[in-house]
């Protein structure tokens, strides 16, 4: 019988994971307590919250939750608690790498504007990243709830940090509302200003999403994409085209996409040979962060270890992280596959 090797131990790049959504639970409530903040009790109960975003009443509970909790970070100090904590835990769970996502436009009524909220995230993560010694850099995203035009300022806005730590951009929120191609021109700017294209598809919506992310919006890498899998044709393009999905099994299961663990198509993927790199999404929300993930491959679908240093080789491939750095991870995966 194969020994089971320490997940958490296991070197891996954490491409998937939102802002607020990265605070820990207790940094939540001693920030509501702070500036008196009323928590609902789906946020006060030590558990994470039941939620199923499959229609529309459960979407906009889980947005309501979310940016309950997003009214709690109104200084630069939450801002670099919340980076910090967020690396601390990660490092915790064996991350090389991260890549954080952020809509800064949510931030800037309380850190005096969009450039000084930018400013103040992109401090934080330069500050957590020494602390930790865990590379991070930031992927700016821009909600398909809003207008285009704000989209194309984000992009703007993003390409002129390029060198200062962004290098990606995305677009979050429910794919079910609006076309991916009316932001097309946003990504057009990110692209032409040399950041990668990282759009959320494939998660509420089906395969039609994640075609239209590449499509549309020529992605390199899609925030999800697991219902790929019910396209065999959309799965041969996926891999012969190296697209990374940010597949995050625990949250697919807790927003309802599928009802267990077991029905996450993370097996569909690995064999039609679509690179993956597991997240975590929400953990504040969702609850499990990322070495969870990572369990959920090897409990819920029998993933072996070598398969598993497989999925952690497959997200450094998908990271935007030097040359150097992946070239330390994927040789630190190795030595605890060897060990």
């Amino acid at each position: 019988m194969e020994r089971l090797r320490d997940l958490r131990q296991l070197p891996k790049a954490h491409l998937h994971l939102h802002f607020t959504g990265s605070m820990r639970a207790t940094t939540l409530l001693e920030l509501a307590d702070k500036y008196g903040v009323h928590l609902p009790d789906a946020l006060t109960g030590g558990e994470p919250p039941r939620l199923r975003a499959t229609d529309e009443r459960g979407w906009f509970r889980f947005q309501r939750l979310y940016d309950i909790a997003r009214s709690c970070l109104r200084s630069p100090e939450d801002i670099q608690r919340l980076v910090r904590e967020a690396a601390e835990e990660d490092v915790r769970d064996g991350s090389g790498w991260l890549e954080i996502q952020v809509d800064p436009t949510s931030y800037a009524p309380r850190l005096g504007g969009l450039i000084p909220a930018l400013e103040i995230i992109l401090d934080a993560v330069g500050r957590a990243s020494r602390d930790t010694g865990l590379g991070i850099r930031v992927l700016v995203a821009a909600n398909r709830m809003k207008h285009p035009l704000d989209a194309r300022t984000l992009a703007r806005l993003a390409v002129r940090y390029a060198d200062q730590g962004v290098v990606g951009f995305g677009l979050s929120n429910d794919e079910r509302r609006g076309f991916a191609r009316d932001f097309d021109r946003a990504f057009a700017i990110a692209r032409d200003g040399g950041l990668l294209a990282a759009p959320h598809g494939g998660e509420l919506s089906g395969p039609a999403s994640v075609r239209d992310c590449l499509d549309d919006l020529h992605a390199g890498r899609i925030g999800h994409g697991v219902r790929a899998a019910e396209d065999p044709k959309l799965l041969r393009r996926l891999a012969q085209r190296g697209v990374t999905c940010e597949v995050c099994p625990a949250s697919n299961v807790a927003l309802g996409v599928y009802e267990k663990p077991e029905d996450v198509p993370l097996r569909t993927l690995f064999e039609a040979g679509v690179p993956m790199a597991l997240g975590a999404d929400d953990p504040l929300l969702f609850g499990a962060r990322l070495a969870a993930q990572y369990e959920i491959a090897r409990t819920a679908h029998g993933f072996s270890d070598a398969e598993l240093a497989e999925l952690a080789r497959q997200s450094v491939r998908g990271s935007q992280a030097p040359q150097e750095d992946r070239q330390r991870l994927l040789a630190d995966i190795d030595a605890w596959l060897a060990a």
